[in-house]
């Protein structure tokens, strides 16, 4: 470890099919090991991608929301009947 780029004996990474003394059950046990670390780590991925989603969705969901409101505020057409209403009762 005294020289650049040398790695310590601690974090080398081996590959259990050419490691010499490695029993088969070890090995399986190394798989099931790696298997189970790519499968945490694309689960960490998906959750992102679906905390993405999820706010993506919401936010169009508010924004159609909000639109909404938006635009029945600005209708005067009730205000236009009421006025008719009015102007009617007045006549008769």
């Amino acid at each position: 470890p005294g020289e650049p780029g040398e790695t310590a004996a601690f974090a080398r990474r081996i590959d259990p099919a050419r490691e010499p003394g490695l029993s088969p059950e070890q090995r399986r046990l190394m798989a099931q090991v790696e298997y189970a670390q790519r499968q945490r780590a694309l689960q960490r991925r998906l959750r992102g991608r679906n905390v993405l989603l999820a706010l993506g969705i919401g936010a169009v969901t508010f924004g159609i929301y909000g639109y909404t409101f938006y635009s029945v505020s600005q209708e005067r057409f009730l205000d236009e009947l009421e006025q008719e209403a009015e102007a009617a009762r007045a006549r008769a």
